[in-house]
């Protein structure tokens, strides 16, 4: 038996796999002590397959606490030590403005207060070291750190990617003096150069790591007395590690609860589909997109979260602020508006009857018979249509429109959300979205699926058995996965097969010494001496310089529009993973005649219709044409009349569109999107910057 938990803003969802049997559950989260909504739905997953504790193998486990912590700035008190002159980098940052004609934008606020910002006695140049480490710095800044009662240190040194003889020493003496001190070291976090970013990651590792290490070990004293097994956590990447190990490193399980999703979504497209999706996840809160091609998730080297960047690996998602429970507005010109605000678990959308009076997403959905009014969600949530309609027509009044109309436009002004998000993925990296399958997971990904597949001109969809808690499905298909980059910055003679191998020969040890068995899978950073930024060229772990050049020419030709014979190559990074295959779970489709069958009406673009209403979950080989309503478990998946859909031998319906796509009324943006890549303005990276090599520490 497999079990994977997923905490997300509103519900924690829970999945048991036996054998091919899915067995499901939903329960609300608990803000402050996440760790209870994680038992009760094991609690609740246990008894709907009738299983024990003790019969679960292995327990992985997704989570939001750190997205939180990090958006909501409730991290560890944390002090960061510089090299002298340095230690003000974080709000320096960088040049660039989130919005370019708003010069007075503020940034972040900073993670470190201004008296915990300590320097270093110390200088490391590319070349080595310039200035030794002080005599006696290591006690004068555990004194100091003492005094202002730091409960983490992130410690970031000029070059420390190259020569980290320093942040070592400092690292010992400060663990041996202070043991309830947690230590981020920036050469351990992330060794590579550009010092901003690696300062920005190690600062984030240090704010979070003491807050999830006390939920975890929550959360394994609890898992122990209750006879599971140790957690296995996700981390950004898209893989599993055990508990301890994530509650030593915050900054890698930042993105955990996305990851589980666009790891279920890339298992299902291999499954139900011909392995291109694009993964859909609606929730309560929030809505994630990813691009799956050939059955595997995108992934990318960084990430900004609230304007502050991580550069760690992690799967390619993109996040918008809409989701069930986004709030509608009005703006001050007058235009309705949902989202980002959310109701959140509590007190959610207010036909949840837990006192919210504000219109959401899931109000507008009832209202407009997406749902029914007598139903009751997962989780036992029994809807107030009454309570919906109250906060809808207040809105209303606003509006000066009916209480149909705003339900009609809080669904429309939320789609179109969701279509930009996925537009972001797709069209604005030169990705047609028609050649994909929508794959639509979370609680409400599925209700809104059809109108946005139609949007981008999408014609088919896969919704999956347990769509609702696809997250926590993907968590039990997961691989135990670690990764490590190092800055290697080589070319020309340099750039050999022998100094390659031994690169990764060296971070393969360093890494995964205790992970017997583990293939690597190796990613290779390269550009033109002189560019700002590098293009990802997987390869093997002892390949020919030759062929990687070569490859590296035909992706940036493939992403900029052009090549450079006579440029000078660069290898400036090499990112390793270590990976031990997971499971491979096979859901099958539910036994015959466990559907209900009914009908009710149903808001469309041509107006009400009778539609049919099939609850429960649907058995291989079943057929429905739209309009129609599968009431799922978890989550609603809504048809419009021009769709026909199919129940494969795993569970999935397969959606299809009959509307022929007419391309002469296409956007400009969808039809032509290979000249949309060479003239609409080249991604930063593509071009040459002067005077800028970018070899050194100060200047990438």
């Amino acid at each position: 038996m497999l079990l994977g938990v997923d905490v997300g803003g509103t519900f924690t969802d829970a999945v048991l796999l036996d054998d091919g049997a899915v067995h499901t559950a939903k329960v609300p989260t608990t803000p402050g002590e996440e760790s209870d909504g994680v038992m009760a739905a094991i609690d609740a997953v246990l008894a709907a397959a009738g299983a024990a504790a003790g019969d679960v193998e292995e327990f992985s486990h997704g989570m939001t606490v750190g997205t939180n912590a990090l958006l909501e700035e409730r991290g560890a008190r944390t002090a960061l030590i510089a090299t002298k002159g340095f230690a003000d980098l974080l709000e320096i940052a960088r040049q660039d403005r989130p919005s370019l004609y708003h010069l007075c934008a503020p940034k972040p606020t900073p993670l470190i207060d201004p008296e915990l910002k300590l320097e270093a006695a110390e200088r490391t140049g590319p070349e080595g070291i310039v200035e030794p480490l002080a005599e006696g710095e290591p006690e004068r800044l555990a004194a100091a750190l003492e005094e202002a009662g730091a409960e983490s240190v992130a410690i970031c040194l000029l070059f420390s990617y190259l020569d980290p003889t320093h942040e070592r020493r400092l690292a010992a003496h400060l663990r041996e003096r202070l043991p309830d001190l947690h230590v981020s070291v920036s050469h351990e976090v992330l060794p590579r150069f550009r010092e901003y970013e690696r300062a920005s990651t190690t600062a984030i590792d240090a704010y979070l790591s003491p807050l999830l290490a006390r939920y975890l070990g929550r959360l394994e004293e609890a898992t122990a007395a209750a006879g599971l097994p140790a957690p296995q956590v996700m981390l950004s990447s898209g893989g599993v590690a055990p508990a301890e190990e994530a509650g030593r490193a915050g900054a890698w399980s930042v993105l955990s609860g996305p990851a589980g999703g666009a790891v279920g979504a890339g298992l299902l497209a291999r499954l139900s589909g011909d392995g291109n999706a694009l993964g859909f996840d609606m929730g309560g809160t929030s809505c994630d997109v990813c691009v799956v091609e050939d059955g595997e998730v995108q992934r990318s080297d960084a990430r900004e979260i609230d304007g502050r960047p991580i550069q760690l690996p992690t799967v390619d998602v993109h996040t918008v602020g809409a989701g069930g429970g986004s709030i509608g507005w009005r703006d001050p010109g007058g235009a309705l508006r949902v989202g980002p605000r959310s109701a959140g678990a509590v007190p959610g959308p207010a036909c949840y009857g837990r006192g919210g009076t504000e219109p959401t997403v899931t109000d507008a959905n009832l209202l407009l018979g997406n749902l029914a009014a007598d139903s009751t969600l997962a989780g036992g949530v029994a809807l107030d249509a009454d309570a919906a309609e109250r906060a809808v027509g207040a809105l209303a009044e606003e509006l000066g429109l009916g209480a149909l109309e705003t339900a009609a436009g809080i669904v429309r002004v939320a789609n179109q959300e969701m279509v930009r998000a996925l537009r972001v993925v797709t069209v604005e990296r030169g990705v047609d979205p028609r050649r994909f399958a929508l794959l639509p997971f979370g609680g409400a990904g599925p209700m809104h699926a059809a109108a946005i597949a139609e949007e981008l001109g999408i014609e088919r969809l896969i919704c999956p058995r347990a769509g609702g808690v696809l997250s926590a499905f993907g968590l039990c298909a997961s691989d135990r996965r670690r990764d490590t980059a190092r800055t290697v910055m080589l070319s020309g003679a340099d750039l050999t097969a022998e100094r390659i191998a031994v690169a990764v020969a060296e971070m393969r040890e360093a890494a995964g010494a205790d992970l017997d068995g583990a293939r690597a899978e190796v990613v290779y950073g390269m550009r033109y001496a002189g560019q700002a930024f590098e293009l990802p060229i997987p390869g093997d772990p002892t390949p020919d310089p030759g062929d990687l050049i070569t490859r590296f020419e035909s992706a940036h030709e493939d992403r900029y529009g052009h090549r450079d014979p006579e440029g000078n190559v660069v290898l400036v990074d090499i990112r390793l993973a270590l990976i031990i295959d997971g499971p491979d779970p096979r859901p099958a489709a539910a036994a015959k005649g466990s559907l209900e069958e009914s009908t009710r009406k149903v808001r469309f673009a041509d107006g009400w219709i009778d539609t049919p209403v099939l609850r429960g979950e649907p058995e291989a080989g079943r057929t429905a044409s739209g309009p129609v309503i599968f009431e799922l478990p978890e989550a609603t998946l809504v048809l419009p009349p021009n769709w026909s859909a199919s129940v494969d031998e795993f569970g999935s319906i397969l959606a299809q569109r009959h509307t022929a796509v007419d391309l002469r009324s296409a956007p400009d943006d969808v039809v032509d999107l290979r000249s949309a890549r060479r003239t609409k303005g080249r991604p930063r990276g593509g071009g040459r910057t002067k005077g800028r090599p970018h070899e050194a520490e100060g200047t990438g």
